[in-house]
């Protein structure tokens, strides 16, 4: 006899992707602020080294910042203290300034991610087994190289988003195609790669703990509320 198949359970979903997405945060931050930095540094003028040689001199050179800026006064309390002075300067469109470009970067780039982790967990099912059984280091696997298939899609418009955002009120007024535009003329192409190497050093282990996360949370919650 085959195994009742259960109803999908939203609010076990719920729960368990928010678990999920916290192992991904925690594992990945940090490398997080490394590409955002690597995304926004200005380009170097003739004759003068970047701001930031890489990934690891990126990394290196953040750390030392922020220890110094600890003992100094910082712009930002926290998020609700950023979110405040956004709509302060800029109203509501302030909190929500590149909104497009993060849809055009996440609706691509989470289905690539879905799509490749639910057909990588087909095919490491071995025959026989259920999906359900799946083993901890393919879960790994799996939910990495989803996460490379993913940023792999997501890298271009993130460098637009990033740029936009911290970029002074008024600078791009056509939105993303003036942040394209100037890219492009001042650095090139390969500039909608930028921090392609802290990304890509994130990506496998951030995502691999996000989906082993979500497999996790949701063993437990299977066994602990069956009924939910």
């Amino acid at each position: 006899m085959a195994d009742e198949v259960k109803p999908i359970s939203p609010l076990k979903n719920l729960l368990a992707g928010g678990f999920g997405g916290m192992c991904l945060v925690f594992v990945g931050h940090p490398l997080d602020t490394v590409k955002v930095r690597l995304q926004t540094q200005p380009p170097s003028l003739p004759g003068q080294p970047p701001m930031y040689s890489g990934t690891f001199d990126c990394f290196r050179k953040t750390l030392v910042r922020e220890i110094q800026a600890s003992s100094g006064e910082t712009k930002y309390t926290g998020a609700l203290d950023c979110a405040k002075k956004l709509y302060q300067e800029s109203g509501i469109r302030g909190i929500y300034k590149g909104t497009v470009l993060t849809l055009m970067r996440d609706v691509p780039a989470s289905g690539m991610y879905f799509m490749t982790y639910e057909w990588l967990k087909n095919i490491f099912t071995p025959e026989g087994k259920s999906v359900s059984e799946l083993s901890v280091p393919r879960i790994l696997v799996a939910g990495g190289i989803a996460g490379i298939f993913n940023w792999a899609v997501a890298i271009p418009p993130d460098v637009l988003k990033s740029r936009f955002q911290t970029a002074p009120p008024g600078k791009y007024p056509n939105g993303f195609r003036d942040v394209l535009r100037e890219l492009i003329r001042d650095e090139g192409v390969t500039s909608l790669y930028k921090g392609f190497n802290a990304v890509m050093i994130r990506a496998f282990p951030a995502n691999a703990a996000c989906f082993l996360g979500f497999e996790v949370a949701m063993k437990f919650l299977n066994w602990a509320t069956p009924n939910l």
